[in-house]
């Protein structure tokens, strides 16, 4: 009897200990694709006849649980996209049309016991083209010799490569046309600095990512006068002009003998914007009399300095044609005063008398 009770406990311990705990002989690798292609998560167990083999996702965030695809060959997920194919000893997970929202860590678990389980992870990512972050920088303004920093981050898979250029191909004040980073500094950045920057998001998904960034360098006024001294007779008109850079845009004003001008019957004041940050000013001087002659200041002023240039008025015998001929009696179609007729005349006889010379010679 006893010998039978020892073989039978022989026979058990046999079985027993020929039984083998469930592994994951393969899980496939961290798998990269696009947005629209299909994804095969596999993962391949042996001696888990008896144990379901579960896909999950796992969860992003904290107190938030895992969320169950599917138990064996049943898909839990309500999700069409999804598919659960067991072939022998491997689960696949199938994931069609692949979204954004499909990428992350997803575990394929084996469920030993109520406690005891195992489980493997694959990372599935999608690549995405790039979009620019809104803490980018939209515009910035500083002031002529301070530094300017102006940046650019975006989102994407791969990670995007971030360049910096400036419209129409002009340099950057570092002194090269193209800038790699997601910061482009700018130190004692000057006014011709001013203008459109823009960057660029690529990582090779689509055609990339472009943001325009404003960048405004406020300055003193700059001024340059085009004719420093003009001449033109009595009783006709002449135009004095400065041409101003600044920015902000500055207020124009002209003096004459430290007194500030106003438009009446001596003058007009007019302005005539070029771009948005140089301006045209022009001080018509009407029917000229003789204490009008002499020295006009421009005066240009903003927020960060004034500038001042002198404009000379000096009298002339001869008017001097245009503006002389925008006045009333004073046109080809008018009859010319008599200082204009008198040179017309004497230029003229000189003409003939040099003609006349030359035929005798011949």
């Amino acid at each position: 009897m006893g010998v039978i009770l020892w073989a039978v406990f022989v026979a058990a311990l046999s079985l027993v200990s020929g039984q083998r705990n469930p592994s994951i002989s393969f899980i496939s690798k961290e798998t990269v694709t696009d947005i629209g292609a299909t994804a095969l998560l596999k993962c391949s167990v042996q001696f888990a006849s008896e144990s379901p083999v579960m896909w999950f996702k796992q969860a992003s965030g904290h107190n938030v649980n895992d969320v169950p695809i599917s138990t064996n060959n049943i898909l839990i997920a309500q999700e069409p996209r999804f598919s659960i194919d067991r072939e022998g000893d491997t689960v696949t997970l199938k994931i069609s049309d692949i979204q954004e929202s499909d990428q992350g860590t997803y575990e394929c678990r084996v469920q030993i016991s109520v406690r005891e389980s195992i489980s493997g992870t694959v990372l599935l990512a999608v690549r995405l083209k790039p979009v620019i972050s809104d803490n980018s920088t939209r515009s910035v303004i500083v002031s002529e010799g301070e530094t300017a920093e102006i940046a650019c981050y975006a989102t994407g898979f791969p990670t995007p490569e971030i360049t910096w250029r400036r419209d129409n191909n002009f340099l950057l004040p570092t002194g090269k046309a193209i800038h790699r980073g997601n910061v482009l500094r700018m130190e004692n950045i000057q006014k011709i600095a001013r203008g459109t920057y823009y960057c660029v998001a690529d990582n090779g998904v689509g055609r990339g990512s472009k943001r325009n960034v404003a960048v405004e360098v406020e300055f003193a006024p700059v001024i340059t006068v085009p004719r420093p001294k003009v001449y033109q007779a009595m009783q006709y008109n002449m135009d004095l002009e400065c041409l101003v850079e600044a920015y902000p845009p500055p207020s124009i004003t002209w003096l004459k003998d430290g007194i500030v001008l106003n438009n009446n019957q001596h003058q007009m004041m007019s302005m005539f914007p070029i771009t948005d940050q140089t301006t045209d000013s022009n001080l018509r001087t009407l029917t000229i009399e003789k204490k009008q002659y002499g020295n006009y200041t421009c005066r240009a002023a903003n927020r960060l300095g004034t500038t001042e240039s002198v404009v000379e008025l000096v009298e002339a015998f001869i008017p001097v044609c245009p503006p002389a001929c925008d006045v009333p009696g004073y046109s080809t179609n008018s009859r010319a005063p008599p200082l204009v007729l008198a040179s017309a005349v004497l230029v003229a006889v000189l003409v003939g008398a040099v003609t006349a010379a030359g035929l005798r010679h011949h």
